[in-house]
């Protein structure tokens, strides 16, 4: 049984993760989602809170799981005994960053690390968590971004009624 994780930030959800995991649950046979606890970060939703969107935002996936780490990837995927990791690009420049990363991480599991890279959707080139959270943050319209449910939880961290 091939198993694979998808790590990231998740903050929050949008159209574009959710594009790379389906089709990465159509790849492997189990795929682990996980939310990063980052502390170098301020996030807009708590560890909890962006597990439980993603929970709901893909419970018509039966072989996805979601999860949640700190620390480093390859400490965490050594103790779920996964052996790849999944990447979404939208641009070159995500590639120069996650090659760096992926190659680090090769490395330094040994090899036990790899790393596939899916391309997003041409229709979600554009998006990301940062977008979303500022357009928001102006009361901006981010239905073409993230689901119904997220948005109203976006709205709601701005202080906005939709």
């Amino acid at each position: 049984m091939k198993a694979a994780i998808y790590p990231g930030s998740f903050d929050p959800v949008t159209y574009g993760h959710l594009d790379i995991i389906r089709r990465a649950s159509d790849i492997f046979d189990e795929l682990t989602v996980s939310v990063l606890n980052n502390k170098t970060k301020t996030p807009l939703f708590s560890v909890e809170e962006r597990v439980k969107m993603l929970e709901e935002a893909t419970r018509d996936l039966p072989n996805v799981t979601i999860d949640s780490f700190s620390g480093l990837l390859i400490d965490y995927a050594a103790r779920k005994d996964i052996h790849v990791a999944i990447r979404g690009l939208r641009a070159i420049t995500d590639f120069e960053y996650e090659l760096q990363i992926a190659q680090t991480n090769r490395k330094f599991s040994s090899g036990k690390l790899d790393t596939v890279f899916l391309t997003t959707s041409l229709e979600y080139a554009y998006l990301s968590s940062s977008t979303v959270k500022e357009i928001a943050s102006f009361n901006g319209d981010i239905s073409e971004c993230v689901p119904d449910f997220v948005s109203r939880k976006i709205y709601e961290k701005y202080g906005f009624q939709r």
